[in-house]
């Protein structure tokens, strides 16, 4: 996708629930300091009441329902993911982003699809606490984004066409 007007290109951010959140944001807040010509819009779960109040860099907020916890059986994660699939289908036709970045809650798993589909660019950045393996969410994101990045170099030795560029934390 080229870019050739002089428009911010619209990212939209899938925050998660603690350490997922903190990495998330502070890559936002160092592009914006560098001054990258982003507008940000996020994607939040309905059941995370933090992360809301964590964005320092304005944009829209869409809500959607949470796809895993670990309370849940397996036929409730199972509805509750059809349910993320039809309300990022809503959420990728309001927000039209030009990019996806996320750091690893189960929600990104749907918002990336419908994004592929509608021409946005998928970036996934593995969670740091992952050391040695990848979680669920990034072995299957790692089939649906553009770029892929992991924070540790160990995770190169069995994921060689992920990238590292170093923690976020």
């Amino acid at each position: 996708m080229i870019h050739n007007d002089s428009r911010p290109r619209r990212v939209l951010v899938i925050l998660g629930q603690g350490g997922h959140t903190a990495e998330i944001l502070r890559l936002v807040d160092m592009l914006a300091a560098h001054g990258a010509p982003f507008t940000y819009q996020y994607l939040i779960t309905r059941e995370d009441n933090v992360s809301g109040q964590r964005i320092r860099i304005p944009g829209a907020i869409f809500w959607v329902n949470r796809t895993r916890y670990k309370s849940y059986a397996l036929w409730q994660e199972i509805l509750r993911s059809l349910l993320a699939l039809v309300q990022s289908f809503f959420v990728i036709l309001a927000a039209r982003p030009h990019a996806v970045v996320t750091s690893g809650p189960a929600v990104a798993v749907p918002v990336a699809l419908w994004a592929r589909l509608f021409g946005a660019r998928v970036i996934f950045i593995e969670c740091g606490a992952r050391v040695t393996r990848l979680s669920l969410t990034g072995r299957l994101m790692k089939r649906l984004a553009h770029l892929f990045f992991v924070q540790w170099p160990e995770l190169l030795d069995d994921y060689p066409q992920a990238i590292y560029a170093g923690r976020l934390v």
